[in-house]
C-alpha cells in the first residue's frame, strides 16, 4: 500500500504539471516516485479492479509490449487500489492465461498497491460514482518527470496499446526535432511544421521543393 504522499491536496493534475510525488510498495519493491523513474519516459496505467475481465486483457497486451515501451526508454507502472496480496495473486494468475493462443506471459512490470488510495486521489483516477474504484487513467510523464499526457477510458471500454506507444513516439520525435504530428501519424510518416510568423516566411516555404505547403499555415516535410 501507499506508505507516504509528499504533495498535499487532490486537484487533479494536468498536462505540463510535476508528476505527483509518493512513495509506495509494488509487486517488485518500494518506489519513490518519480525519483526512482529519472531519465525515463513512464507510462503510469490505473485499472479499477484485480481480478477483473478487461484489466487482465490489458495486463497481458501490455507484458507483450514491454520491450517495445523499453526499446524507446519507456518503463510501465500500474496501479489499483487493491492490495498488495491480491495484486500478487492476480499477477500469478495471469501467468496461466493463453490470450488468444498467443502464449503465456509474465508481468514483466510493477503493480502499485493503493488500498489507501492516497495516489490515485492525487493523480484523480478516482471518477466513479462509488469512489471505490479506479478509473482506466493514463499518464505518460517524461524523463523530467513532468505529465505530458493524460488519457482516461470508461471501465468497460480496454485501452489501445499501439495509441500509448504511438503518442509515446511522437512526444519524442516532438522533443528531438521540435515538430508536431498529424492525425494518423506512424513513426516514418511525414511531421508538420509551425505556422509561419511572416509573409516572407510563409512564401520561402511555399518555394521549397523539400516542404509539401498545403496552405501557407500547413505544411508537411520529412523527419529526418
Amino acid at each position: 500500500m501507499a506508505e507516504e504522499t509528499r504533495n498535499e491536496g487532490n486537484r487533479m493534475p494536468m498536462i505540463g504539471d510535476p508528476a505527483p510525488e509518493f512513495r509506495a510498495m509494488t509487486t517488485m519493491g518500494k518506489i519513490d516516485f518519480p525519483a526512482d523513474y529519472a531519465g525515463s519516459w513512464v507510462v503510469l496505467f490505473s485499472h479499477p479492479a484485480d481480478f477483473t475481465p478487461v484489466c487482465t486483457t490489458e495486463f497481458i497486451g501490455f507484458a507483450r509490449m514491454a520491450d517495445e515501451f523499453a526499446a524507446l526508454n519507456t518503463k510501465l507502472l500500474g496501479l489499483s487500489i487493491d492490495s498488495l496480496h491480491s495484486h500478487l495473486a492476480w499477477a500469478r494468475n495471469i501467468e496461466q492465461i493463453d490470450w488468444k493462443g498467443q502464449g503465456k506471459v509474465k508481468l514483466p512490470f510493477p503493480i502499485i498497491a493503493d488500498i489507501s488510495m492516497s495516489v490515485a486521489k492525487q493523480y484523480g483516477m478516482i471518477q466513479t460514482v462509488a469512489k471505490t474504484q479506479t478509473v482506466r487513467a493514463v499518464f505518460i510523464i517524461d524523463p523530467e518527470g513532468v505529465i505530458r499526457t493524460i488519457l482516461y477510458y470508461p471501465m468497460s471500454t480496454g485501452r489501445n496499446l499501439p495509441e500509448i506507444k504511438r503518442i509515446v513516439q511522437s512526444l519524442q520525435a516532438h522533443d528531438e526535432c521540435n515538430i508536431s504530428t498529424p492525425a494518423d501519424w506512424q513513426p516514418g510518416d511525414d511531421v508538420l511544421m509551425g505556422a509561419p510568423l511572416t509573409l516572407e516566411e510563409a512564401e520561402r516555404r511555399m518555394a521549397d521543393p523539400d516542404i509539401q505547403s498545403l496552405e501557407w499555415y500547413l505544411a508537411l516535410k520529412k523527419n529526418k
